[in-house]
C-alpha cells in the first residue's frame, strides 16, 4: 500500500519533492522484488531441497532393512520416564532386550524400543537396521520429503521478502533522516533573521 501511495506522489502533485519520487521508486522496486524474486528463490530452494531429500529417500530405501526381532525380556520402565497414566508420544512401544539377525547374517542382541504394548518373551516385532544389523531410523518416505521441500521453499521466499522489506525500511529511514537534517540546516540559516522587520518576512 505504501508503494501505491508513493506512486500517487510521483504524479502531478505540485508539492512533490525529489525525495518523494525516490521513496516511491524504492517502494515499487521492493514490491516487485518481493512478488517476483521471492517466489523464484523459493522455487529454486524448494527444488534443490526436493532433489536432495528424494536422493536421501532412495539411499535410505537401499541401505535400511526391516528385520524380525524376538523379545528376550521386557525392561522395567525407567523412573525418569513420564507418568504411565499420561498419554504421550512415548507410549508408542516398550523397551525390551531382543535378538535379531542382520541382513548380512550376523546375530545381534541389545536393548530396543519394540512396537508392542505388552511384550512377552518370544514375541516378534519388526525393527529397522542397516545391512550390518545396527539400528537405524525408519526410512524417510517420499511424501514427507516433498512436504519438507515445500516448507523449505516457502521459508526461503518469506525470508527473501523479510530481507527486502528490512532493506526498504532502512533505506527510507536514512532518507527521512537526511531530509530532517536538511530541514534543520535550512532553519539554522533562516533562524537569525526570522521575524525581524525588513527581512522580507
Amino acid at each position: 500500500m505504501r508503494a501505491i501511495s508513493g506512486l500517487w506522489r510521483w504524479r502531478h502533485n505540485p508539492l512533490r519533492r525529489r525525495t518523494d519520487q525516490v521513496e516511491g521508486w524504492v517502494c515499487l522496486a521492493a514490491l516487485l522484488v518481493i512478488l517476483v524474486v521471492g517466489p523464484v528463490i523459493g522455487s529454486l530452494v524448494g527444488g534443490a531441497a526436493q532433489a536432495t531429500l528424494q536422493r536421501a529417500v532412495r539411499e535410505q530405501r537401499e541401505s535400511h532393512r526391516q528385520v524380525t526381532a524376538t523379545v528376550v525380556r521386557k525392561l522395567d520402565r525407567s523412573p525418569l520416564e513420564a507418568d504411565p497414566e499420561a498419554s504421550s508420544g512415548r507410549d508408542l512401544g516398550s523397551r525390551v532386550v531382543a535378538d535379531w539377525t542382520a541382513p548380512d547374517g550376523t546375530a545381534h542382541h541389545g536393548t530396543v524400543l519394540a512396537a508392542l504394548q505388552s511384550p512377552h518373551r518370544g514375541d516378534h516385532f519388526r525393527l529397522w537396521t542397516d545391512e550390518h544389523g545396527r539400528m537405524v531410523t525408519r526410512p524417510l518416505d517420499s511424501a514427507t520429503a516433498t512436504t519438507h521441500a515445500v516448507l523449505g521453499g516457502i521459508g526461503a521466499a518469506l525470508l527473501t521478502a523479510g530481507v527486502v522489506e528490512g532493506a526498504r525500511r532502512l533505506a527510507l529511514w536514512r532518507m527521512v533522516r537526511r531530509r530532517y537534517a536538511r530541514w534543520d540546516q535550512a532553519w539554522d540559516r533562516a533562524g537569525p533573521d526570522w521575524g525581524r522587520t525588513g527581512t522580507g518576512s
